[in-house]
């Protein structure tokens, strides 16, 4: 049985098809309209695309956005037209096939449990550095999600109190410390506090992954502000290991793929500082394997669930 998977994102809606083993087998990518309409547009030309070349038996959209319990519908999206809009429903009239939604975090989590590095776990966190951080926590493979659907937000668990400020109105949040954005953020005021210290940084926006770019070169600006995400990595690692109590907890998002310059470091640092330090078992703190597929993969196994386990929990057909 194939399904079709879409990572609705601020910036791109990208599909593809999926089969029971988790392998992409073809995809499709367009740039994220303005407006509700236009959007659902978007997704239904991307689906009709692939089913034109795939005989496809159920969708699965990952959303930027709050999703309500049932997962047919969209409350908020910070980057997506969708308010309060039942999406599944619509996407279903105009489909001709069963559509299921979820948060575009939980869609990736869920991924990786069941094909990649939170494989078999009883509790697993996925922690997604990119812009922000995406936070999901999996327990025996169900998605936690709070009684309204929203939770877990850890990029907005508050770190250092009157920190840096952060869009969602608070101050010190964790995404502002270890997330693309905070990367370049934490370079810029490391050159104003030290401007001694040589650095090929000067003189162009700097951005997270110019940062990691030089940090590869050895840049000491760069290096150290990678070092100050580790440490900040480790603090949450260490919150989130004090609440949840995780076997593993999978790092993704794009930041990941720099984890051989801050990973280690992060993982000695949430070693000596969680509660009961030497004397708990520690999670498994490991990268994430499906890469930018991994929410794409999540939505269309969801999607398989609905039509061969429609009694898992969270699962309901659209009418």
């Amino acid at each position: 049985m194939l399904t079709v998977g879409v990572d609705v994102g601020g910036t791109s809606v990208r599909a593809g098809v999926v089969d029971a083993g988790g392998a992409v087998l073809d995809t499709t990518r367009s740039p994220t309209p303005e407006g509700g309409a236009p959007l659902e547009k978007a997704v239904v030309a991307a689906v009709t695309e692939l089913t034109a070349r795939h005989p496809v038996a159920a969708v699965g959209l990952a959303v930027a956005g709050f999703v309500t319990e049932n997962r047919l519908g969209v409350r908020f999206a910070p980057h997506l037209a969708w308010r309060d809009t039942p999406v599944a429903e619509e996407m279903t009239g105009q489909l001709g096939l069963p559509v299921v939604l979820e948060h575009d975090t939980n869609a990736a989590a869920l991924a990786e449990y069941r094909f990649g590095a939170a494989r078999g776990a009883k509790v697993a966190v996925l922690v997604a550095l990119g812009t922000g951080i995406g936070g999901a926590l999996l327990v025996d493979g169900q998605a936690f999600r709070g009684a309204y659907g929203v939770a877990p937000e850890l990029g907005h668990l508050r770190l250092v109190p009157g920190g840096r400020a952060c869009p969602c109105g608070k101050r010190g949040c964790w995404e502002r410390y270890c997330s693309g954005t905070a990367l370049g953020a934490t370079a810029v005021e490391l050159m104003a506090t030290y401007p001694a210290m040589a650095t090929v940084l000067d003189g162009a926006s700097v951005t997270g992954r110019r940062v990691a770019a030089a940090a590869r070169e050895g840049d000491p600006v760069a290096r150290r502000a990678m070092a100050e995400l580790a440490v900040w990595l480790g603090e949450g690692f260490a919150l989130v290991a004090d609440v949840y109590d995780p076997e593993v907890i999978v790092v993704g998002g794009g930041v990941s793929e720099s984890a051989p310059l801050f990973l280690d470091e992060a993982r000695q640092h949430y070693a000596a500082v969680v509660t009961g330090a030497g004397h708990r078992p520690l999670a498994r703190v490991r990268t994430a394997q499906l890469g930018a597929d991994a929410g794409i993969v999540g939505a269309a196994t969801l999607a398989r669930d609905l039509i061969t386990d429609p009694g898992r929990p969270g699962i309901r057909r659209p009418r």
